[in-house]
């Protein structure tokens, strides 16, 4: 089980340092866009929707590296009192819920997903952005890293459990 984790981990590792340098790709865009809007009054709409099109992996990507380097909302205020035994329980029941999340969400967006789809969704606004359909099926996907880091955040804290 340990090997599993740790294969998981390196994975999301992997996708997590790949979408990062989207990070400077949106910040480029973002830049050129304000530049052009307020330095010349002139902008592209297929440059305001390519922010939000890089911006969707970097979230739903970045959750799970979030997560795998505990860079994630914690809620300390008790936490910090309990025995280590007591944390690492709470990280599993923690990581149990977050996969039911998961489930769920996958569950819900793949008939979204499948629609986009069908119709082979693009953008409403005249020189935007097709293919909003391929943008909108990386939600399965990122909560489906998401479910694999947060099983994989179960196993180790249930092994540290088990070694308090």
């Amino acid at each position: 089980m340990e090997k599993l984790a740790h294969g998981i981990d390196a994975f999301v590792d992997l996708v997590g340092r790949a979408t990062s340098w989207l990070a400077l790709g949106i910040a480029l865009v973002m830049g050129a866009n304000v530049l052009l809007r307020y330095a010349f009054s002139y902008g592209f709409i297929w440059a305001q929707e390519l922010e939000w099109h890089i911006f969707v992996p970097i979230c739903l990507f970045g959750m799970s590296y979030a997560l795998l380097h505990g860079e994630h909302v914690r809620v300390d205020v008790l936490f910090q009192y309990y025995t280590p035994r007591n944390k690492h329980l709470v990280e599993v029941i923690s990581a149990f819920i977050s996969m039911a999340f998961c489930v769920i969400v996958i569950w819900l967006s793949i008939p979204y997903v499948y629609q986009s789809w069908s119709i082979g969704e693009g953008t409403a606004n005249p020189g935007g952005i097709d293919y909003r359909y391929i943008v909108k099926s990386l939600i399965p996907i990122g909560f489906a890293i998401l479910f694999l880091q947060s099983l994989s955040e179960a196993i180790k804290n249930y092994i540290a459990m088990r070694r308090a």
